[in-house]
């Protein structure tokens, strides 16, 4: 067993020597936009460690496994496990190893655990991650579809005003269109003069709503985060930050301590509720009564309200790790629950253009027969 390990550790120094510049910004780019990967590892390591081998130890295995036993040194997964053993070989820790590898949130996770029980801060990495991207199917799922049937609808009104509408102006061009026909003849001009605006329209605004919903703030965002889809990224962020405080809080870190750590990895919007929160923390507030203070009703009022009741208990690390991955599962219901909702009414709205413009035909056909009897 003990030649095994020393003969992995040998071809994991070896690899460290290996690889160039160029091989290491490529298997960091894999590393960096594979969550489920680096779970993978973290996993794995987790439960080498659980097994009482030493993190360089199971690196070893590791990288000798993804390196197909040294074969294939070139391998990214390879690539990345023999540079975080290159880095603890030169004194750091493994959340320092993972810069560059990993995002500033897991790395500032991992530190809580370098130390005192990193098995443990893996475990409690892998949850808030797993429980974060749980959230992010049904918010896409949500604002995807409706997104596609206001396009479709666009579509269609396009359709109605280019291709339906002006042969049957020709037929008749001495009729006055009155009432619905009228309006679908407006809408035939209008269309055939600015389609492109029509067309862009959609994108634009979901643009800007993608390039603004992170660093928006004050009065005015608050009272938009209970429209959709401002309310989708508030649940969204809320529940992240809230899994990542109880993953740091149970480790050990004070609940002040924690949200100054939170603060340097969140977006504008998150800065704004934390740096809010933590004025009335320092005034000696518990963490509910600072959060209701702010008037933000950030993350959610079912939350504060708890969380005012939580904070004074002994066992507050464990009341908040069970109130976090109880919102977790709350929260995806209710985000497909809306999603539902938003679906449904894109549905009705579709409908309701085609048969608005049905119906605006019929005018027309009526109209272009009563012009043709009086003439």
């Amino acid at each position: 067993m003990a030649d095994a390990k020393n003969n992995t550790s040998k071809s994991l120094q070896k690899a460290m020597i290996k690889f160039n510049k160029i091989e290491e910004y490529y298997a960091k780019l894999i590393i960096q936009f594979s969550n489920k990967t680096r779970l993978k590892l973290y996993r794995k390591i987790a439960s080498l460690m659980r097994n009482r081998f030493s993190l360089m130890d199971a690196l070893d295995m590791l990288h000798d496994s993804a390196s197909n036993g040294g074969k294939n040194p070139g391998e990214p997964l390879a690539i990345a496990i023999a540079s975080w053993g290159r880095a603890l070989n030169n004194g750091k820790t493994f959340s320092d190893a993972l810069h560059g590898w990993a995002p500033s949130r897991e790395r500032l996770m991992l530190s809580v655990g370098d130390v005192s029980d990193l098995e443990g801060a893996l475990l409690n990495l892998i949850k808030v991650t797993e429980g974060s991207t749980k959230m992010i199917r049904p918010i896409i799922g949500a604002i995807a579809y409706p997104s596609f049937l206001m396009m479709m609808a666009i579509l269609i009104i396009y359709a109605i005003g280019v291709y339906m509408v002006p042969p049957m102006i020709d037929a008749a061009p001495n009729v006055i269109w009155r009432g619905m026909a009228k309006d679908l003849v407006d809408l035939s001009d209008w269309i055939k003069d600015n389609w492109l605006f029509a067309f862009s329209s959609l994108p634009i605004v979901m643009f800007i709503i993608y390039f603004t919903i992170g660093i928006w703030t004050g009065k005015i965002r608050a009272a938009f985060d209970n429209l959709p889809p401002w309310s989708l990224y508030k649940v969204f962020v809320g529940i992240s930050w809230l899994l990542a405080l109880s993953a740091l809080v149970k480790g050990g870190t004070p609940v002040s301590t924690a949200m100054r750590a939170l603060r340097r990895d969140a977006s504008k919007y998150l800065r704004e509720r934390i740096d809010k929160t933590m004025v009335f923390i320092n005034n000696g507030d518990n963490l509910g009564q600072a959060l209701a203070k702010t008037g933000l009703n950030f993350p959610d009022k079912e939350i504060i309200s708890d969380l005012k009741i939580y904070s004074e208990l002994d066992n507050f690390e464990e009341a908040l790790d069970n109130l976090a991955n109880e919102w977790l599962e709350e929260s995806v219901y209710m985000i497909e629950e809306k999603a539902g909702i938003l679906n449904m009414v894109a549905l009705l709205a579709i409908g309701a253009v085609i048969a608005w413009a049905v119906m605006g035909t019929f005018e027309m056909q009526d109209q272009i027969t009563s012009g043709m009897g009086m003439g």
